[in-house]
C-alpha cells in the first residue's frame, strides 16, 4: 500500500527537525540568560500511517495525501513539557513569533480546562512550505495527568464505577492545577527576591 503521505515524508521530517531545533535554541538562550531550562522535555513525531488513516476514516475523509496534509493538521506533532505555567506561554510566544510560520488555530485549555479536567495549550502552525504542525505545550503536572488519563481510558471498559472515576480524575486535575499555580507563585517570589539584591 502506498504511503498516505505520498512523497512528502522527507519534507515532513525536515519541518519537524526545524521546529525541534527552534525549541532547542530557545532552551539554550534562556539557559544562558537565567541558568534555568524552561523545558523539561520535548517530543516530536510524524503521525503513523495507521493512525492517520484511522483519523481520516473517523472524520469521514478519503484516505488520501490531500486529507492527511491539508484537511488534518497534526501529521507533524510536537509536545513541549515545561516546569512552570509561565514557561508554557513563553514557548507559545516564541513559536508564534517566526516570520515563516502562521498560527492558524489556538486553544488554551489551561485557562479554559476541558470538562474532564484536561489542561494544555494547543496551537496549530502552518509553515511557509505549506505543512501544518500541531504543538501541545503543558506543565509536568498537566502531562502526568494526561498520560495517566490516556492510559486508563484505553483499559478495559469500566462498568459500575465510571462516574466515580470521572469525578476523581477531574478532582485530581484540579488539585494538580492548583499545585501548578502555587509552584508558579513560589518561583516568582524567589526571583523577585533575587532581583532585590
Amino acid at each position: 500500500m502506498e504511503s498516505i503521505y505520498g512523497q512528502h515524508r522527507p519534507e515532513l521530517e525536515k519541518v519537524l527537525q526545524q521546529m525541534l531545533g527552534r525549541i532547542d535554541d530557545l532552551r539554550k538562550n534562556i539557559r544562558e540568560k537565567t541558568g534555568e531550562d524552561p523545558i523539561e522535555h520535548c517530543l516530536g513525531r510524524i503521525k503513523s500511517e495507521d493512525s492517520m488513516r484511522e483519523k481520516c476514516r473517523r472524520k469521514g475523509l478519503p484516505e488520501t495525501t490531500e486529507s492527511a496534509l491539508q484537511e488534518i493538521h497534526d501529521a507533524i506533532g510536537i509536545r513541549v513539557v515545561c516546569a512552570f505555567r509561565s514557561d508554557v506561554y513563553k514557548v507559545r510566544d516564541y513559536l508564534a513569533g517566526f516570520d515563516d510560520v502562521t498560527v492558524t488555530e489556538e486553544k488554551d485549555y489551561i485557562r479554559h480546562a476541558k470538562p474532564n479536567g484536561y489542561r494544555s495549550y494547543h496551537m496549530i502552525v502552518k509553515t511557509d512550505s505549506g505543512y501544518y504542525v500541531e504543538v501541545q505545550i503543558r506543565t509536568i503536572s498537566m502531562d502526568t495527568w494526561a498520560a495517566l488519563e490516556h492510559h486508563m481510558k484505553y483499559k478495559k471498559k469500566v462498568s459500575g464505577n465510571e462516574e466515580l472515576i470521572i469525578s476523581e480524575l477531574k478532582r485530581c486535575a484540579d488539585e494538580l492545577a492548583s499545585t501548578d499555580i502555587s509552584m508558579q507563585t513560589i518561583h516568582d517570589m524567589i526571583y523577585e527576591e533575587e532581583d532585590h539584591f
